[in-house]
């Protein structure tokens, strides 16, 4: 059976980082954009990361440009503009596509386990999550309007 450790992408320092790294961890994965209407979600993505830093939990950021071209910057630039706008201490990955013939793997995975509005397998817009149990598989997504602290009580029930 397949589970989000089985797959790696490419941080934003370039190096490829296998997702295995979080075993055993509830993981919070989201496509994120650093000049959407949602980019100040990246706070209470931040809080998350912070109120479970003792506890078997992460957020894993996946900056993605396929919306509004709202994540224009190189590597570095994301990751200066998420350090010094947000304090972002969580892990972040090089930009990935999440729709279309060039998806990123895990998300293909991702959208195939838990479909969006419908039954769609697409991504809608940036700041779509992906709550992963400890695991490794998908129990839940949520569309990019639905704040970080509405998912804590979520997150408690898988730790």
């Amino acid at each position: 059976m397949t589970s989000v450790y089985d797959f790696s992408a490419r941080a934003l320092d370039g190096a490829e980082v296998s997702l295995d790294r979080w075993r055993g961890q509830a993981l919070l994965i989201v496509n994120t954009a650093s000049k959407c209407g949602f980019t100040p979600q990246y706070e209470g993505l931040e809080a998350l990361h912070r109120a479970f830093a003792d506890q078997p939990f992460e957020v894993l950021g996946f900056p993605c440009n396929q919306f509004g071209a709202q994540e224009p910057g190189r590597a570095s630039e994301i990751a200066a503009f998420c350090s010094l706008t947000y304090d972002v201490g969580f892990p972040l990955f090089d930009k990935v596509e999440v729709n279309g013939p060039n998806r990123h793997p895990l998300y293909a995975w991702l959208t195939e386990q838990k479909r969006g509005f419908l039954g769609s397998r697409a991504i809608k817009w940036n700041f779509t999550k992906f709550l992963i149990d400890r695991e490794g598989q998908v129990v839940a997504r949520y569309a990019p309007q639905t704040e970080p602290k509405a998912i804590q009580a979520d997150i408690e029930k898988l730790l």
